[in-house]
Formats: C-alpha cells, sequence, structure tokens
C-alpha cells in the first residue's frame, strides 16, 4: 500500500484505537443479545455490558450511571436535550440563549425553534473566541429557560469558562446546557464542578467507534426534565427509545477510559507538537493564529494564511497531509466559516484558513513533515500567484495584520 498522507483531522474524527476495537468484537458475535431481552443469558450478558459502561461514562463526567442516555451521537444529544427542554419547559418561557460560535447541531435546532415561536439569543463572541460574560448575563431574562455554550470548540479548540458559566445559570435557575463533543477525554470534565445540568457527548473524537454518543440529564439539584425526540419502546428512561447497540456502547466507554488513564501527559505531548508546529509555519509571511492563544485544546491548531486561498492549499497538500479548512460538517458549504467570521475575520481571511487536529498517534517527524509540507506549497502557490493582476492585493494582504 503506498504511503498515505499524514492525518492530522482529528478534530473531524479519531481512528478507533486498537485496544477499543478488541473490547467491541465480542459483542458482534459472542454476547450479541439485545439489553432489553431480560428473560434468558443473552439479554442478561448484553445489559450488563451496557450497565457497566454507563458507569465509566459517569465517572468520567462526575454523574451518577441514571444519568447517562445514550444517543446515536452528539448532534442527536443536542437536539434532545435543546427541544427536550423546549418542549418541556415551554410553559415557563420561551427564550433561549447561545452563542455564534456554536456547532451547527446546536444553532439548527436553535433556529427550528423560532420557527414554533421561541425567541433565540446569540451572542457574540469576542476576537479571541471567548464568550464575554458581562453579555451572557444581560441576555438573561425571566423567561430564559436554557442558556446552551459548548465546551470546546470544533474549528478554533477555544474552552469556554464553563464553571462561570454554569454558576451564572444555577444562581438565577435557568438549565445550561454543553456540547462536550470536542472536550470528553481531553480536558478534565466534572458537571458537578462546573454546574452543568446538559453535557452533550460522543465517542468518535476520543478514538471511539462513530454512530454512538450520549446526554448527560441532571436528576437532583436541579431535576432536569426533557421531552423525549424519540418514540417507541420507552427505552433509556423512557428519554430516547431505540434498541441499544452494545458494540458501540462498550467501545464508546472503553475510548474514554483509555483517554483518562493518561490524559495529563497526553494533553502536555499534544501542546509541545502543537506547539512545534506553530513555532514552524510562523516563519511564513500573513499567518494569524485564531481563537484564544491559551484557553484552547491541547491538539488544536487553526491558522489563516493571507493570500492563500485555502482550496488551493488543500489541494495541493492532499497527498502529503490529511487537514481541513474548517467543520467537517459544514465544509463541503461554499461560504466562510461562521465561527471565524464570528471572530470579526474577513471573508478573505476565513476563506484562507486551516484547522490542524493533532491527534494521539502523531509523532514529532509527521509535524516536522507536514510543517513543511505547508511552507513549500504556500511558497508555491505565491510564486505562482506574483504575475497575476491581483498581486499587488496578495502582497498586501499577505503584510497586513488581521483586523
Amino acid at each position: 500500500m503506498p504511503d498515505r498522507p499524514i492525518y492530522l483531522d482529528c478534530h473531524a474524527t479519531t481512528p478507533v484505537d486498537d485496544r477499543v476495537f478488541e473490547a467491541m468484537k465480542p459483542f458482534f458475535t459472542e454476547f450479541f443479545g439485545n439489553p432489553a431481552s431480560v428473560t434468558h443469558q443473552y439479554g442478561w450478558e448484553a445489559e450488563a455490558a451496557v450497565n457497566q459502561s454507563r458507569t465509566t461514562l459517569a465517572d468520567a463526567i462526575g454523574a451518577t450511571p441514571e444519568e447517562i442516555i445514550f444517543t446515536s451521537g452528539a448532534t442527536e444529544a443536542n437536539n434532545l436535550a435543546i427541544k427536550g427542554i423546549a418542549e418541556a419547559y415551554y410553559s415557563q418561557g420561551k427564550h433561549i440563549v447561545t452563542v455564534a460560535t456554536e456547532h451547527n447541531a446546536v444553532l439548527d435546532p436553535c433556529r427550528y425553534l423560532q420557527t414554533l415561536g421561541f425567541e433565540i439569543t446569540i451572542l457574540p463572541v469576542q476576537s479571541d473566541g471567548l464568550l464575554d460574560l458581562a453579555q451572557l448575563e444581560a441576555a438573561l431574562r425571566s423567561d430564559t429557560i436554557l442558556v446552551s455554550v459548548m465546551v470546546a470548540n470544533n474549528e478554533i479548540g477555544v474552552v469556554q469558562p464553563i464553571a462561570d458559566i454554569g454558576q451564572i445559570c444555577h444562581d438565577r435557575q435557568i438549565i445550561f446546557h454543553t456540547d462536550a463533543a470536542q472536550a470528553i477525554g481531553k480536558i478534565p470534565l466534572n458537571v458537578q464542578s462546573l454546574q452543568v445540568d446538559l453535557m452533550s457527548l460522543t465517542a468518535h473524537k476520543v478514538y471511539g467507534p462513530k454512530g454512538i454518543g450520549a446526554l448527560y440529564v441532571r436528576r437532583r439539584h436541579p431535576r432536569v426534565t426533557l421531552a423525549p425526540q424519540l418514540h417507541g419502546g420507552g427505552h433509556e428512561r423512557g428519554l430516547r427509545s431505540g434498541t441499544l447497540y452494545p458494540p458501540q456502547i462498550v467501545g464508546f466507554a472503553k475510548a474514554v477510559d483509555l483517554a483518562l488513564a493518561t490524559l495529563p501527559e497526553e494533553a502536555q505531548r499534544l501542546r509541545q507538537l502543537r506547539d512545534r508546529l506553530w513555532a514552524q509555519l510562523q516563519s511564513l509571511a500573513g499567518v494569524h493564529l485564531n481563537g484564544h492563544p491559551e484557553q484552547r485544546l491541547p491538539g488544536n491548531l487553526n491558522l489563516s494564511i493571507a493570500g492563500v486561498d485555502s482550496a488551493a492549499l488543500l489541494v495541493a497538500l492532499q497527498s502529503t497531509i490529511a487537514i481541513s479548512s474548517g467543520s467537517a460538517c459544514t465544509s463541503a458549504k461554499i461560504a466562510p466559516s461562521h465561527v471565524l467570521t464570528a471572530l470579526g475575520l474577513t471573508d478573505d481571511l476565513a476563506f484562507a484558513s486551516l484547522r490542524f487536529g493533532i491527534g494521539r498517534f502523531n509523532t514529532e517527524a509527521e509535524i516536522d513533515r507536514a510543517a513543511q509540507a505547508v511552507i513549500t506549497a504556500v511558497n508555491t502557490l505565491r510564486n505562482n500567484a506574483i504575475n497575476t493582476p491581483h498581486s499587488d492585493a496578495i502582497n498586501t494582504a499577505i503584510n497586513s495584520p488581521p483586523d
């Protein structure tokens, strides 16, 4: 098999760790029972595995097993949280607050609720991607029933002050939801200290299988009520009907368990690789970091290279490294990233962005090769553009700082 590109797109997805795959395999063939089949051994075996996995995931975020509801992924978990709260609490208010840099799996359900008469406040962020807490407090009203702010951004990796937001919400008895799809297994999470009421999780960002996620739903102080969005069997305490899939659930729990076992050491290693890549890429003129320089995921680097279209750059790099120019969920659309434009970037700089997601299996040698590949490709594209009619504009963009 020919050499494949270096994979640096771990915010889009991650490979399943071999140890996760080995843990999953028996549940395809040997322990294949339906966890809801409570009258025989095959069902009991599957149920026991699901219960153990539920406990593992609960322990990982400081919850109880009863507070973990399995879903098909973070998108479904976000929809269940947002629509479920809207339907359950609409008699108390129809105002929801979220943030401009949220994933579309949060923004789109909010937009849908607008068509049903709910009022959505979408808060801006500062130029570093962080939410202004004073603006959040000012946006809250007596009829606000939900605030939804993600832990870590999927494009720029910025980590929001979730504990402070949780305190603000709890002081006002407003339910607080956070999308932690990018954060689980990468930074410490505890729903009690963060004062989170609902937390969306997924497996495939942390070396687990695709197609499995979970929603943490607080059961006390306060007890959160959700209206189910799927009906048909009353599974998952009536909140999410559908036959559970033990191989995926076991894989999810194993992936999170492995990540937490080495979290501090791996976070430090990823930061070092990230900083090594950034140090080399700064040799390029017109390169700008997107997002807060420190308050971000350890493996995230998002930058814009002025005067170079990222689409052309990705084509030039596709045989060498696998990266993206934005969220994999929306990057097929020909539009600037809503996250980057929310930071105040021009369309040109937003279109000139690259997102590096460094992961568990990347090495220093790969980082060095990737940096050199980007530098070479950028210089080639710029040299080819020197004699174009737009060369003066390109030179101006390269030598001008971002707004």
